[in-house]
């Protein structure tokens, strides 16, 4: 890895020069910071780790720079849903995919020959020419999965999470209430929108419900480890 961070600095050294920009050794500097961390960074991330090694550069600097090893193939730019943007190294030849966990932000990378060539296949078959392409799993990690309760309020649940529904601590208006939607002991249901704030959305039995985050408070549920989906055919 050291061997390849070498080289790597080498040709970036090469093309900044090729550039004819002034600084070239802050920008070396820099790069070796960032060749250094196979982290997937933020930019204040990348500030603390430069001033560890002892650099004070003006944050609109680094910022450039970090731009222009994007520009030059050296650092990709990625966008994870509800994180800020982040850095991570560019490597030639090789490709990888990204699990993130929606509840401490770790992400991991992982890259899986067989997924690789499906894709192509289906690519193929469909008679498209596939130029490139990403992969983002969003869960939980196994150590925030340890962490949570067997039992929990259907309002803690997360987005896009398959949930089973295992107690209705309300009393007999609101399992009225709920029977009367179609929500019962034991039914699977999905999160959709769980913003933290207002109703949540759910999908249940090829519906979707308007939950209120209090009487969502009441419905205790556990995490659905079947492997199930639904086909629902649209109705005229």
């Amino acid at each position: 890895m050291e061997n390849n961070n070498y080289f790597e600095k080498l040709n970036f050294k090469a093309l900044v020069e090729a550039d004819g920009n002034e600084r070239i050794q802050d920008k070396l500097n820099i790069i070796g910071v960032f060749l250094g961390t196979e982290e997937h960074i933020t930019l204040e991330q990348m500030y603390r780790l430069l001033r560890e090694k002892g650099y004070d550069y003006e944050p609109e600097f680094v910022r450039q720079c970090m731009k222009r090893m994007v520009d030059l193939g050296f650092a990709q730019k990625k966008q994870f849903e509800s994180q800020p943007v982040r850095y991570e190294h560019h490597h030639l030849g090789r490709h990888h995919d990204h699990l993130i966990c929606t509840k401490c932000g770790r992400i991991e990378e992982f890259a899986n020959e067989d997924m690789e060539r499906l894709q192509v296949k289906i690519a193929i078959q469909q008679g498209f020419h596939m130029l490139q392409h990403r992969m983002e799993i969003y869960g939980l990690c196994s150590e925030c999965l340890t962490q949570r309760r067997p039992l929990m309020p259907l309002a803690m649940a997360k987005n896009g999470e398959r949930v089973v529904v295992r107690e209705i601590a309300g009393g007999m208006s609101a399992r009225t209430r709920l029977a009367d939607m179609g929500l019962r002991t034991g039914d699977h249901i999905e999160i959709i929108n769980n913003n933290g704030m207002g109703r949540l959305i759910l999908g249940h039995d090829c519906m979707r419900l308007a939950i209120g985050r209090g009487i969502a408070q009441k419905i205790m549920v556990s995490l659905d480890d079947e492997d199930r989906s639904t086909v629902c055919d649209e109705k005229n």
